[in-house]
């Protein structure tokens, strides 16, 4: 690991770009819960709930709204959005992975293979021809980059991800361990016998500032590309489909899976196990709800939602039991009202 990080709080101020309230040459070494942290640890407050945490944290000093500042009698950073700073700190607080620099022995990487300065390639990796790897990009561990590939500046690419071949990254993209990118799309034609495959002969075009989580599976288009806009997070184990279109700055949390062609916008967010059947489009700024299923198009931003919420399982049972009526009741209300009428 990289030697601990410690800043004083003036220091701290200016990187984080907010207003300190306290002692300057208050030195901090890390970053804890408010009801955790002590001395020489930083703290923030950005959800109400924690509140009540504040007046008796031991935390050296807080990140908080100016709403909050008078709640707290310590050493203070106060920011406009403390939930953002707080991740910017946690950034500077990093001890990340000490890697060997340079190329190991064991990778094999083929000669038409273009490296750029300072790149990192870990053991056991493998480099396939006509690739081009921007500067300062690291291959960890048992990585493969296949045929025809191309890594902007700053990639970073955990233990044993797989690029498939022509695939491209932009600048700064995170991939973590494990993950498969320009997998084949699962396209196959029915011959009234046996299914035929497609041939998937697009690729996957992902854009700069795109962190995707371990075990993630991002298939190649069919005839056109899938492509993942700038800014996109994507957390572990999600399968996007082939042909789809992520906007820049969509968050896809874990577990969600998107059939082919679908056309997501910019700034939506999938909730954790959430999907979308295939060639259906979401409009820019859509919200899904954790295990909502998407069956058509979403045209207008907002909050969408299905599936059953959680209740006792015997008040469950008696309300599955009640929607197998549904259809009989619906009868019978319709004839009931036409006696009436």
């Amino acid at each position: 690991m990289s030697p601990a990080k410690h800043y004083t709080l003036t220091e701290l101020a200016e990187l984080l770009e907010v207003r300190l309230e306290g002692d300057g040459d208050c030195v901090i070494r890390g970053l804890a819960p408010l009801a955790d942290a002590g001395d020489g640890e930083l703290s923030f407050l950005s959800n109400p709930a924690y509140a009540t945490q504040l007046t008796q944290s031991n935390a050296a000093a807080v990140i908080l709204a100016e709403k909050s500042a008078g709640s707290f009698s310590g050493n203070k950073l106060v920011s406009a959005n403390p939930y953002v700073t707080f991740a910017r700190a946690t950034q500077l607080f990093d001890r990340g992975v000490d890697e060997a620099r340079g190329i190991h022995p064991s990778a094999v990487i083929d000669p038409s293979a273009q490296i750029g300065e300072g790149v990192s390639i870990g053991a056991h990796a493998v480099v396939g021809a006509d690739v081009r790897i921007g500067a300062n990009s690291r291959l960890e561990t048992g990585v493969v980059v296949g045929r025809g590939c191309s890594l902007g500046d700053d990639v970073l690419l955990h233990a044993k991800v797989v690029l498939y071949h022509d695939v491209k990254l932009g600048n700064r993209v995170t991939i973590h361990a494990s993950s498969i990118i320009g997998a084949d799309g699962f396209g196959f034609a029915f011959d009234g016998e046996k299914s035929i495959k497609i041939a998937q002969l697009g690729s996957v075009l992902i854009g700069d500032d795109v962190e995707i989580g371990a075990a993630t599976t991002i298939d190649r288009g069919a005839l056109q590309n899938t492509v993942i806009g700038d800014g996109v997070k994507i957390d572990n184990q999600v399968q996007i489909g082939h042909n789809c279109v992520i906007g820049k700055h969509t968050v896809i949390c874990g577990c969600v899976a998107l059939a082919g062609s679908v056309t997501v916008g910019q700034y939506c967010i999938f909730g954790g196990a959430s999907g979308a059947v295939g060639h259906i489009t979401v409009a820019d700024r859509v919200q899904v709800s954790a295990m909502t299923l998407l069956s058509k198009s979403v045209q207008e931003p907002g909050v969408v939602s299905s599936g059953t919420l959680a209740t006792p399982t015997q008040e469950w049972k008696r309300n599955a039991l009640r929607f197998q009526q549904l259809d009989s009741i619906a009868k019978r209300l319709k004839e009931l009202e036409r006696k009436l009428d």
